[in-house]
């Protein structure tokens, strides 16, 4: 008898400790960014893209579809308005079937064009969806970062995009339409999209408070806004990052600074005022205790740019410390010196200063 209990209590022990660890995995595999959470799961869920959402609706409604071109700056919704038009149009079963997807980081050179996207493009597409509402007679080609293609993939592609006309649609996604050639920008449809507006932003960055129960200041959120510059995404990552680091705690805009990498106001003005009015060994100091605080030349840089606009001196003075900040932004991107590209920086503001 004893035998026969002990064995009971050796079994049962492995399935409790196996419906206690079922929650707290299925909480695991649930957590994903805020940015794919509150992705737009549908067309009407696109903020701020008037045009696009437009004539993306008339699709779902039936119309036929144009061959499509996004272009714009990251952040601004570009992949994710296709992507919720391609679920609405072809529902979650046969999206898999309907829809390719080519992203930067796949192999796209002219060998994959021409054979996987050649290949896809010629199977011919029939049937309805399984809950029978009407499915549109032609498969869709996304080619995200289509601006890092090599030109002959995409010279490659224009044969395609003609040939393959009567069953396949394709999007083009990119932030530069310049690194696109001709022949394919006149076969789409062009649209531009535009960076977020601040009240757009904010509205977005507030649902998403409220429905992870953040505790926020008014101060955080337009600093968020304000830094994001129209890019969404970056604002969203930022948020998450903030809430992250102070999970019970109110988040600030001082939060959101330091996670940005933005140099403090406080530090740019006083760089400043040393520039317009104080002497070279005080500016020496000033740029090393900046760079060896390890903010970013190039944001230094940008922050530099913003405050000298504002600046009360002439315009010569500007445009000559504006051709200073070129040469110094060519030279951090090919690598110089970051002290001592401010400091040259620096002394040129302080040198047109003193001039005007």
């Amino acid at each position: 008898m004893q035998a026969f209990l002990k064995g009971a209590t050796q079994t049962s022990r492995p399935q409790k400790d196996k419906s206690a660890a079922g929650p707290s995995s299925e909480k695991r595999a649930k957590a994903v960014p805020w940015v794919e959470k509150y992705r737009p799961k549908c067309v009407d869920d696109v903020a701020f893209q008037e045009e696009v959402v437009a004539v993306l609706k008339k699709s779902l409604e039936g119309a036929d579809l144009p061959n499509l071109l996004f272009y714009g700056p990251p952040g601004t919704g570009k992949t994710s308005t296709i992507l919720a038009a391609t679920r609405e149009l072809y529902g979650p079963e046969l999206y898999r079937q309907r829809v390719l997807e080519l992203n930067a980081s796949d192999e796209r050179g002219i060998q994959v064009i021409r054979e996987k996207v050649k290949n896809f493009a010629q199977l011919t597409v029939s049937g309805t969806r399984p809950d029978g509402k009407p499915c549109p007679p032609f498969k869709i080609i996304i080619l995200d970062e289509a601006d890092s293609m090599t030109a002959p993939a995409q010279a490659a592609l224009r044969r395609t995009m003609e040939k393959e006309s009567r069953t396949t649609r394709f999007c083009l996604i990119c932030n530069y339409i310049s690194r696109i050639i001709e022949p394919l920008t006149s076969r789409c449809s062009k649209f531009r999209f535009k960076p977020l507006a601040d009240q757009i932003q904010e509205e977005r960055l507030l649902e998403i408070c409220a429905k992870e129960n953040l505790k926020y200041t008014k101060e955080s959120i337009s600093t968020l806004v304000q830094l994001s510059e129209g890019d969404l995404r970056k604002a969203i990552t930022f948020l998450q990052s903030a809430a992250r680091l102070s999970p019970d705690k109110e988040i600030t805009d001082q939060v959101i600074i330091e996670i940005a990498g933005v140099v403090p106001s406080k530090m740019i003005d006083s760089l400043l005022q040393i520039c317009l009015k104080g002497t070279f060994e005080k500016l020496e100091v000033a740029v090393g205790n900046m760079v060896d605080e390890g903010y970013a030349a190039t944001q230094i840089l940008t922050q530099l740019h913003d405050a000298i606009l504002k600046q009360d001196i002439g315009d010569k003075q500007k445009s000559a410390i504006a051709e200073k900040m070129a040469v110094v932004g060519k030279c951090l991107a090919d690598g110089a010196d970051e002290y001592l590209q401010i400091l040259s920086l620096c002394s040129v503001i302080m040198q047109q200063a003193s001039q005007s």
